[in-house]
């Protein structure tokens, strides 16, 4: 595969508070177009937030990078094209709307492949958290949800079964 063909992580700047719905639109495009080889991820990055609400603490999903929607795509005059002419995109991010993908630099510091692994774990597998509040529990899996990275995990809490919902990197496989 030569350098031309090879994916890379390119980012786009939408209107503020489009990011998902980009996000939606472009997935829609690739799909009714069967682009999946040339536009393979559209992402838009969370992070977990604490706010203290009326004394209360909740967790939050926030934008990494609001305003901003990252692909890894082949770029050619087509993707160019329906990327840059979704609605909601004003511009690739590069000199002069000139699209500049990410460096393996950037997308490593940035955590962007950490955001896109695959997993290896399945319905019925049972999985250590390794983060979040419910460190070093087990818990057995009752759903994998691919598309936002997440499982739903039972896990015991006070002697009651409790599905969980966890990020992918917050857990590992038991033997």
């Amino acid at each position: 595969m030569s350098e031309q063909e090879k994916a890379k992580w390119y980012v786009v700047h939408t209107y503020s508070g489009y990011e998902n719905k980009v996000k939606a639109n472009i997935e829609k495009l690739v799909e009714n177009r069967g682009m999946h080889e040339r536009i393979q991820e559209v992402i838009v990055p969370l992070q977990d937030a604490v706010e203290l609400k009326n004394g209360q603490k909740k967790v939050v999903q926030r934008k990494v990078f609001p305003g901003y929607v990252l692909l890894k795509m082949i770029m050619d005059d087509d993707t160019w094209y329906v990327v840059r002419n979704t609605r909601g995109v004003t511009s690739f991010v590069g000199p002069g709307s000139k699209p500049v993908a990410l460096t393996d630099e950037e997308v490593r510091s940035m955590g962007i492949e950490s955001f896109t692994e695959s997993i290896d774990i399945n319905v019925g597998d049972t999985v250590l958290v390794k983060s979040g509040p419910f460190e070093d529990n087990t818990g057995i899996v009752k759903e994998v949800n691919i598309n936002k990275h997440t499982l739903v995990v039972k896990i015991s809490i006070f002697g009651r079964e409790t599905p969980v919902e966890l990020d992918f990197n917050q857990v590992s496989q038991m033997a």
